[in-house]
């Protein structure tokens, strides 16, 4: 929520001795009102109702550039209460530029104004997903930029047009010794091209024999590809035959790697291409290309991949259209049983796998019994002569793989995924299939890993500056503001997000939530472990700090109490460290008053139940926000200005209910205490409750009846029963 703390123009009540009379005697009753209002002249100050409780807080939300002013707020706050609560001025958003500078002036003023004054102030607040430096924040975590291209050595083949068949150019590189049947292999090739498309990978024997058509290929885009996969040979083989008939054009060949599968040993010699020797590649006299080892010009441009689509299976009868193949899904995966006969399936089917136009890649999670060669994926949009069809040999190892497939050139359309074993011996589990659209782009987006790294000590500093600026004068803080969401997922609620929860786009858009970076455990552990160092770096006693988790809806009765046990929950979790603490727990109280009976008895009844939940935690209790409207008998919010006496008084007995109930039901050890958080109604033009009677004063700062409640419910008599 975006509080403000309201303070009304001064006007002709603005005396030039408030700021040198703590003990001042507003005004309390409008002249022409003695009837209904007098008895309020007998009651005293507030915090003279609290001096039999010189360890409880009595709170009011304070502006802070008004108090500073050391005129009508200043004196009103000294008068009346003994701690002030900023309602803006400690707020990051408020302390914390553009640029990442801190300022604390404004902070550093306040609390010596308050403390010279006699009071106590209370930290609001160091954690929160609103009020932040967004364009500070969001900035660190930005895609960072790209260097650069420079040059690097590499292997420049450059051919003709493409041609009809793969065959039609080639290359291959002649080994010093041979790669041993029945053994895995792994190779490795960063592969870019002047022509999109596929090189087919056709490792045999120097003499033509032996060749292994279909063992793997490489895919060739603008910008480079890393390309990966294993194969088992056939037969003892001494070349690898690479061929790019179709794609033609120039080729740009890297960091060619092949080991034997557990091995560390790269076979390949000069594999980066540093040396000019190019001796082990070698090409037919009637293959019409030319190759050299020249630098490459590095592309500034990565591949960013952004999943689009990923498909699980539910254990069960083949879930798609049977191709004459339909293997049951066990265990989440489909499970395929090779027959002998040649053999296909979907993975995932068109209408689930809109595509766009553009560049893709294909992720299939599967286990296999055992290396296997001849196995396919295509993925087409439709089975017309029109519909493109592209097809990739799956590279299959023994045991459980992520097998990345490029799908360069989509044009667009509902693409199925179909794989295809053929006539592989192997038994395939499929686990599931994802779909990725990959865009170049000369910038690269942080990993979740790099923004937590970024984004901790941002957190941390921002704390170590407020405990700085206050000196250690500032023994309790709002920690953690709102972190619960109100979203029913569960038997608690999960934290408040960007992207989970109840936040709308807008709020998504304008808030910060440091959960989303540092993590829903770690984000509230690094905030209180900084607090912490912060307040005894400062020379506060650490012995007095005392750390709250503050938030609104704990006392609300449609969910039955649920977002409290959700907080506590969550503080169980927070401490499970051992380390962590947590102190107290604060309930900001922003209520409604009603006039319909029975919705009034549940609001009672939840806060009561509210009060009772906190005590079971242990913690310190804190009504950290209290303020209230009034709704009619049909649920509609009243205006300040249409309110009736009877209105009035039904909110003076609410107030009394609140205070004397929290007196009544938490233990003294467990008191923090009650912080009312608007003095004065709220202007019709407030972004806070706008035109409600959430004060105990009205806008010229007279008493109103929820000042006798208030009042009533520390303590004092019940004046208003010998009224006329």
């Amino acid at each position: 929520m975006n509080k403000q703390i309201l303070v009304s123009a001064l006007g002709a009540m603005l005396l030039a001795s408030c700021a040198d009379h703590f003990d001042q005697n507003f005004e309390t009753v409008r002249p022409g009102k003695e009837a209904q209002y007098g008895y309020l002249e007998q009651y005293d100050a507030l915090k003279e109702y609290i001096k039999d409780r010189p360890n409880f807080h009595l709170g009011i939300g304070t502006a802070v550039d008004e108090y500073n002013k050391k005129e009508l707020v200043y004196a009103l706050t000294n008068s009346n209460f003994n701690e002030t609560v900023a309602g803006n001025a400690m707020k990051m958003s408020s302390c914390v530029a553009d640029d990442g500078s801190m300022n604390f002036d404004k902070v550093s003023e306040y609390v010596k104004n308050a403390t010279d004054a006699g009071l106590s102030v209370y930290g609001h607040t160091l954690a929160w997903h609103a009020q932040q430096p967004n364009k500070y924040l969001n900035g660190l975590i930005a895609d960072k930029e790209l260097p650069p291209a420079g040059d690097n050595p590499g292997l420049i083949i450059t051919s003709g047009d493409p041609k009809a068949n793969t065959w039609d150019y080639e290359i291959y590189y002649d080994l010093d010794e041979p790669l041993k049947a029945g053994k895995t292999y792994e190779i490795s090739l960063n592969v870019r091209g002047t022509n999109p498309g596929t090189i087919d990978f056709w490792p045999g024997k120097k003499d033509g024999s032996a060749t292994q058509y279909g063992a793997g290929s490489f895919t060739v885009a603008e910008s480079a590809v890393d390309n990966e996969f294993s194969f088992t040979p056939n037969a003892d083989i001494d070349r690898m035959r690479f061929c790019f008939g179709k794609v033609g054009g120039t080729l740009y060949f890297d960091n060619f790697v092949l080991k034997e599968k557990g091995s560390e040993h790269n076979i390949v010699v000069n594999s980066t291409f540093d040396e000019d020797d190019i001796s082990h590649w070698t090409k037919v006299s009637w293959v019409p290309i030319s190759y050299k080892i020249g630098n490459v010009a590095g592309a500034a441009a990565v591949d960013i991949e952004n999943e689009v689509h990923k498909r699980t299976y539910t254990d069960g009868s083949f879930p798609f259209f049977a191709m004459g193949c339909k293997p049951p899904v066990v265990n989440g995966a489909i499970h395929f049983v090779p027959t002998g006969d040649w053999s296909q399936f979907f993975v995932m089917s068109g209408s689930e796998n809109r595509l766009s136009e553009g560049n893709y890649v294909v992720y299939l999670d599967m286990t296999s019994s055992k290396a296997a060669s001849g196995v396919e994926l295509t993925m087409q949009n439709g089975w017309g002569g029109s519909a493109q069809a592209i097809t990739v040999s799956v590279p299959v190892s023994a045991g459980r793989q992520t097998v990345k497939l490029p799908m360069p050139n989509i044009v667009g359309g509902d693409y199925d995924i179909i794989l295809k074993p053929q006539t592989a011996d192997a038994t395939l589990d499929v686990h599931s299939v994802k779909v990725c659209q990959v865009k170049k782009s000369n910038t690269k987006p942080l990993t979740d890993e790099e923004k937590k790294e970024v984004l901790t000590p941002v957190l941390q500093k921002w704390i170590y500056g407020m405990m700085e600026a206050t000196e250690g004068k500032v023994k309790a803080w709002d920690v953690v503001n709102e972190a619960i969401s109100g979203k029913d997922t569960g038997e608690f609620y999960p934290l408040q997000s960007a992207t989970r929860g109840t936040v709308s786009a807008d709020d998504a858009k304008n808030n910060f939530y440091w959960q989303d970076y540092l993590g829903d455990i770690d984000y509230v552990r690094t905030a209180v472990a900084a607090a912490r160092k912060g307040f005894a770096d400062a020379g506060g006693n650490p012995e007095e700090l005392k750390l709250f988790i503050n938030d609104y809806n704990l006392e609300t009765a449609y969910d039955d109490n649920k977002k409290l046990k959700s907080l506590i929950h969550w503080i169980e979790e927070w401490e499970a460290d051992g380390v962590t603490k947590i102190d107290g727990i604060g309930s900001q109280m922003h209520v409604t008053c009603s006039m319909d009976p029975a919705t009034q008895k549940k609001n009672e009844d939840a806060y009561v139940n509210m009060l009772n939940l906190m005590v079971d935690s242990h913690k310190l209790v804190r009504i950290s926000e209290l303020d209230m409207g009034l709704a009619d008998k049909d649920g509609n919010l009243v205006n300040t200005t249409d309110m009736t006496e009877e209105q009035h008084k039904a909110m003076r007995a609410y107030y009394e209910f609140i205070v004397k109930n929290y007196l009544k039901i938490v233990p003294e050890n467990q008191q923090w205490g009650i912080c009312q958080w608007c003095a004065t109604d709220s202007p019709a033009n407030s972004g806070w409750r706008a035109g409600l009677p959430v004060g105990l004063w009205d806008l010229d700062y007279y008493r109103k009846h929820t000042y006798a409640g208030f009042a009533a419910g520390l303590g004092a008599p019940e004046y208003w029963n010998g009224a006329k």
